[in-house]
């Protein structure tokens, strides 16, 4: 129960939802890319995308100097986890 808390609750803000919604239009992205579309600073976009990692939410993978990020394919298990709880 507890770790459907920790989805929920790191889902549960208007800018991560933003966040997660850009990945899924644009498959993968930078931190300056995100924030340069959602209108952040470097600093708090790369804030809330450690916490959308920190519970799976998405992937991170490292290129030269640059970090991709990428949504964890997890939709079903979101769905899943919510019915559950209900």
């Amino acid at each position: 129960m507890k770790q459907y808390e920790r989805l929920l609750k790191a889902l549960a803000n208007r800018r991560r939802l933003e966040i997660v919604k850009y990945l899924k239009k644009e498959k993968e992205a930078t931190v300056g890319n995100i924030a340069s579309h959602l209108k952040l600073s470097f600093k708090s976009t790369s804030k809330h995308l450690a916490i959308l990692f920190a519970v799976d939410i998405v992937e991170k993978e490292q290129r030269g100097l640059s970090a991709f990020y990428s949504l964890h394919p997890f939709p079903a298990r979101i769905i899943r986890a919510v019915i559950s709880i209900v």
